[in-house]
């Protein structure tokens, strides 16, 4: 079976963290947050992948190479200029040959996509959308099925009082290669606002199907970290690296390959501190995530924030909730970072 992974959006929402990598490569649990779709694409038999690349495309190419490490044929597509989500599939068109799948590499899933096709083609459908349900519809493009589940409608972002479904798109696709009829070629093109309503308008077999599986779009800092705390609770099937070990007051703590803990550190809530980094004398860590080699120094707080790769965190310092720490950051003895929010 063969699958599209789209990677080439900017991810503009977790700036800094994405200054100098693209979305689906910031650290999740320890690892790259495309890694995780790329574990579940093999798990349920994709075999051959590829995947569109735009913004610092150089990185996941790099990194996944022809994706033999993860047991698939991985190519790419790139994309001088971006084609819109349409508009991308459409470029790789000539890929296709059979009923395939298209799933965001910047989000974290453990759908069963086994399920998904089964429901795909007991539909006899053209298109279907894995759906979830959700608590703030305001965030999200939501769907309107019939009791068979036939899309019917979508609206997006709207107001509780105003939502007509609580099930959000997933950005997650099932397709029959008969859906490049609906794309033009070289063209931007996205299917929320294009593609999909034209498959409502001509009443193509257009269905949704709602999971109970795990999902989430990581599209803020917030979001980011609550993504890590449901892998440390393990509400989500998914790999991470490094050990992991509960608090002992309260949460869990994930500490990568070669971290140096120093004395009298304080881990409280859900905290992922990634490969190489050193923790000094008397440091307090909540809800926090820390990429890889960076150094936080003595007497230092940092309370659900996150902090990039090869950052120096000054002795004494505090960084509160909402804290982000681009990469290659030093912070002097005594920084305060408090967002202007708090």
């Amino acid at each position: 079976m063969k699958a599209m992974i789209m990677a080439a959006g900017v991810g503009s929402r977790l700036m800094p963290m994405t200054a100098d990598i693209p979305k689906p490569m910031i650290p999740m649990a320890n690892r790259p947050l495309m890694e995780n779709t790329l574990d579940l694409l093999a798990k349920y038999g994709f075999a051959d992948v590829i995947a569109n690349l735009h913004y610092h495309g150089d990185v996941i190419r790099d990194y996944f190479a022809a994706g033999e490490s993860w047991g698939v044929n991985m190519i790419y597509s790139p994309e001088p200029e971006l084609m819109g989500t349409a508009g991308g599939v459409k470029k790789c068109a000539w890929f296709f040959d059979e009923t395939f799948v298209v799933i965001s590499g910047d989000a974290l899933t453990d759908i069963n996509l086994e399920e998904l096709l089964k429901e795909h083609r007991r539909n006899g459908a053209l298109a279907t959308i894995a759906l979830k349900p959700v608590d703030h519809v305001e965030q999200f493009g939501v769907v309107v099925t019939d009791e068979k589940g036939r899309i019917e409608k979508f609206q997006e972002k709207p107001q509780p009082q105003e939502a007509l479904s609580k099930t959000a798109n997933t950005g997650i696709y099932v397709f029959e290669p008969e859906i490049f009829s609906y794309i033009p070629a070289d063209e931007f093109y996205d299917f929320g606002k294009q593609v999909f309503p034209t498959l409502v308008q001509k009443k193509a077999p257009f269905y949704g199907h709602v999971i109970d599986d795990y999902w989430c779009d990581v599209g803020n800092i917030n979001t980011y970290r609550q993504a890590h705390a449901d892998i440390l609770c393990g509400r989500v099937d998914v790999n991470y690296q490094g050990q992991l070990v509960e608090n002992e007051n309260q949460g869990g703590r994930l500490l990568g390959n070669g971290v140096r803990v120093g004395n009298n550190v304080t881990f409280k809530g859900q905290v992922v501190i990634g490969s190489g980094c050193h923790i000094e004398d008397n440091v307090f860590l909540e809800n926090t995530v820390v990429w890889n080699d960076t150094r936080v120094g003595e007497n230092t707080v940092i309370k659900e924030a996150v902090v990039g790769s090869l950052c120096r965190i000054g002795r004494g310092s505090y960084l509160s909730s909402g804290a982000t720490i681009a990469s290659r950051s030093r912070l002097g003895d005594g920084s305060i970072i408090v967002p202007e929010n708090e």
